[in-house]
C-alpha cells in the first residue's frame, strides 16, 4: 500500500496569544489589558502586513501570579518563556515579546 504525503498547513496570521481566563477575571482591570492588548497586537501586526493573531483565552496555565495576568505564544512557549503583565500599560512592552520585528 502506498503511503500517503504528509500536508503541512501554514498560518495567514500570526500564532495565536494565550491568555489565562483564571488571572484575566482576577486582576481589576482585566478588560481594560484584554482591550489594551488585542489592539496593540492589531498595530503591531499591521506594520508587519500580517493579519492580527487572535487572543484565546485559556485555562489555568499553572503559573498563578497574585496581581498579573499569565500571556505567551508559539514562540515564547518554545523557549519555556511566559509574560506575566500587571495592567494594561504592560500590553506595548509585551507586544514587543509576543511579535518580534520580521527580518526579511
Amino acid at each position: 500500500m502506498a503511503s500517503k504525503p504528509v500536508v503541512t498547513a501554514r498560518l495567514r496570521r500570526a500564532s495565536p496569544v494565550l491568555v489565562c481566563k483564571k488571572c484575566l477575571g482576577r486582576i481589576d482591570d482585566g478588560k481594560a489589558l484584554r482591550k489594551s492588548l488585542k489592539s496593540d497586537l492589531k498595530r503591531r501586526s499591521a506594520k508587519q502586513d500580517v493579519k492580527s493573531p487572535r487572543v484565546v483565552l485559556t485555562s489555568c496555565l499553572g503559573i498563578c501570579p497574585k496581581r498579573a495576568v499569565v500571556v505567551a505564544n508559539a514562540a515564547t512557549l518554545q523557549n519555556g518563556q511566559y509574560l506575566l503583565l500587571s495592567g494594561a500599560d504592560a500590553s506595548a512592552e509585551a507586544v514587543t515579546a509576543l511579535m518580534p520585528d520580521r527580518v526579511p
